[in-house]
C-alpha cells in the first residue's frame, strides 16, 4: 500500500476501509480496493483487479450504475487540467481500440487529476 499511503491525505480521496464497507459486496474473491476518489455524489475505486465507477443517479442518489473497466481492455487514457476559467479537470478512457473514449468524466478541484491519473497509470501499464 505504499504507493497509494502518500494520495490519501488528498481533498476527494476515500480510505478503502470506507469503501469496502459501502462497496465491498461488488469484490469478486481476491479483490481489494486500494484506493478512491470521491466527486461529488460519483466514485471512482481502484481495486487490485479493475476500475469501478459508480454513477449515482437521481434526486436522492439512490439509484446508482456501477460500471467495470479491467485494466487490460484499457487502450490509452488522457488528463486536462483544469484552466483559470474552467475549474473542472476532464478524464478520458479508451477500451479496446475505440476511436473515441469511451468514459469521460470531469473532475472538480476537490479531486487532485494527477493522483486519479498516477494511479490509473501504475495499473495500466504496471
Amino acid at each position: 500500500m505504499g504507493f497509494f499511503s502518500g494520495l490519501l491525505e488528498n481533498a476527494g480521496t476515500v480510505q478503502p476501509a470506507d469503501l469496502t464497507n459501502e462497496y465491498g459486496q461488488l469484490l469478486a474473491s481476491g479483490e481489494t480496493i486500494e484506493i478512491g476518489f470521491k466527486l461529488v455524489r460519483d466514485v471512482f475505486i481502484f481495486t487490485n483487479k479493475r476500475l469501478i465507477m459508480v454513477d449515482k443517479q437521481g434526486v436522492t442518489g439512490k439509484k446508482a450504475e456501477y460500471l467495470s473497466v479491467a485494466y487490460k481492455s484499457i487502450s490509452r487514457f488522457s488528463i486536462e487540467t483544469a484552466g483559470h476559467l474552467d475549474l473542472d479537470a476532464e478524464l478520458k478512457i479508451w477500451v479496446s481500440s475505440e476511436t473515441l473514449p469511451s468514459i469521460t468524466r470531469k473532475f472538480n478541484s476537490q479531486v487532485n487529476i494527477y493522483d486519479v491519473q498516477r494511479v490509473l497509470a501504475q495499473h495500466v501499464l504496471g
